[in-house]
């Protein structure tokens, strides 16, 4: 008897696991019917053998995509509406699939499918998904007469995406997936909100990264840093004061580690930075001082002094280029007023009126993307767990933005002693959007759902590594929000063994 013989007969669900399971071939998946959708193809991929469309170097030839193991891929078009084109994949695992579902997420405008993030669900297992959202170009042009691929792009996509994706698993495996799990950051994170939000029953856990909801903060900015020449701050200024901010607010936490665990409580005030004489590298002119301080300051109408969104808060200074680089607002944000909301390819983002035009930007017809609605009740009622991850030091998505929606959603749920079980916040100092930054920035948001949903057991911490040179330098837990990691007092700042999550 041989030793895989006897493995097998001490094991069988190993055994079984560890081979394929199909109940239909991948070639037959291109047969099968669905609703408002055609499958364009169905095949098996070898492992290691995918490449993205329009990749060079052939099959294979990306690091990214060489670890993959065999997998089914499908292709289908969905088409909810008359205007609608929606492009998804689902990629089913060959052998050793976990049972379970992943979606992922898409980011800025989208327009192309996920496919890194789809490998990361494939390798851990998963049957994973994702869409274009219903178009292949960049920006938001698309959106101009074409009000059904806007709502395709807003939510359609992503549900629609869900439920052929559900019935293709079941197809391919003969049963459904027994948990199905959304992962997405920015856009993918709006997405993942706005699932929660309208469609309930889709998924079991969702994991929320830097919200991307829309807002007036972009054009604000530009305001301030771009419509007057003598306003611009070069990028070379920015590490000074990003140094004149750590200064200020680092050590205010009772630990001077180059990172500011509450940036909203910092009330650091760029004029240290003014220049004494002549402008120089070091410091900023008086104009920039004004340009730095809006930087810092919500978009507000002058008439109401009303705050129309979130302001950026100290610790953000080394990624203000995102915002404030030039020659015009950020491409997303300034493709949502000049497509969406204004309609209008011509617009220019330098007649826009914080006391008037905010208002019709913030009308639902304007704004179907965003998602909002702090009542989760449905989702939650079912079991459902929201874990919600943002970046202090995001120049795209305000911390403070994302803090807010999430307040409003604990608000509904009875407070936060009743939410607790629901949905959790973790924010990370120093970390940018959606990753990167001075600050810990890795963690494994996935697993930590995972033990939730399927085990009961809330995170309560996260623990997050920062890499410098590909070399681990630096861990920290992430508490759920509102506590902070407090040092213990004794060892390496740098470990995180040695931080306690305390309000």
């Amino acid at each position: 008897m041989t030793k895989s013989t006897i493995t097998c007969i001490v094991s069988a669900f190993a055994c079984l696991s560890a081979t394929p399971a199909w109940s239909a071939s991948c070639e037959s998946l291109a047969a099968l019917a669905l609703k408002d959708a055609k499958i364009t193809s169905a095949q098996v991929v070898p492992a290691g053998q995918f490449s993205p469309p329009g990749a060079r170097g052939g099959a294979g030839a990306s690091n990214s995509y060489k670890t993959l193991p065999e997998f089914c891929r499908v292709a289908a078009t969905l088409t909810p509406s008359s205007d609608s084109d929606i492009k998804v994949e689902v990629w089913l695992p060959a052998a050793n699939w976990n049972g379970k579902f992943q979606a992922v997420g898409n980011g800025g405008w989208a327009g192309v499918i996920s496919y890194s993030a789809m490998a990361d669900a494939v390798r851990a297992g998963y049957a994973s998904a994702s869409t274009d959202t219903g178009h292949s170009t960049p920006g938001a042009g698309f959106v101009v007469g074409h009000p059904e691929k806007l709502i395709d792009f807003s939510w359609r996509s992503e549900h629609e995406m869900t439920v052929k994706s559900k019935t293709v698993i079941e197809k391919f495996y003969g049963s459904g997936p027994k948990l199905s799990y959304w992962n997405g950051c920015s856009t993918g994170g709006r997405q993942a909100l706005k699932e929660a939000q309208k469609f309930p029953d889709d998924y079991d856990g969702i994991i929320a990264g830097a919200p991307a909801n829309r807002t007036t903060l972009s054009l604000w900015i530009a305001h301030a840093v771009l419509k007057d020449p003598a306003s611009y701050i070069p990028p070379a200024k920015y590490p000074n004061i990003h140094q004149a901010a750590l200064a200020a607010c680092d050590a205010q936490d009772g630990l001077k580690d180059g990172l500011i665990d509450n940036p909203a409580t910092c009330s650091f005030d760029p004029t240290v930075l003014l220049c004494k004489g002549a402008d120089g590298p070091s410091c900023l002119t008086a104009a920039q001082v004004t340009a730095a301080k809006k930087m810092y300051a919500p978009p507000v109408n002058s008439r109401t002094g009303k705050a129309m969104s979130a302001r950026l808060t100290p610790g953000t200074e080394l990624a203000w280029g995102e915002q404030a680089l030039g020659p015009a607002p950020n491409a997303n944000i300034n493709d949502h007023y000049k497509y969406v909301v204004f309609k209008d390819s011509d617009w220019d983002w330098r007649t826009f009126n914080f006391d008037g035009d905010a208002a019709r930007s913030e009308m639902p017809e304007y704004n179907i993307m965003n998602a909002t609605e702090p009542n989760m009740e449905p989702f939650f009622s079912r079991g459902g767990k929201l874990l919600i991850y943002q970046g202090w030091s995001d120049p795209r998505v305000p911390a403070l933005q994302t803090i807010s929606y999430y307040t409003s959603v604990v608000d509904v749920r009875g407070g936060s002693s009743k939410a607790s079980n629901s949905v959790r916040l973790f924010l990370a100092p120093g970390m940018g959007h959606c990753g990167g930054g001075e600050g810990p920035n890795v963690f494994d948001k996935v697993a930590a759902l995972e033990q939730w949903v399927e085990q009961g057991k809330a995170p309560e911490a996260l623990i997050a590594s920062h890499a410098s040179a590909g070399k681990v330098d630096r861990t920290r837990p992430l508490c759920p929000y509102p506590q902070i990691a407090k040092y213990k007092g004794t060892g390496s700042i740098d470990d995180a063994a040695n931080f306690v999550c305390l309000p």
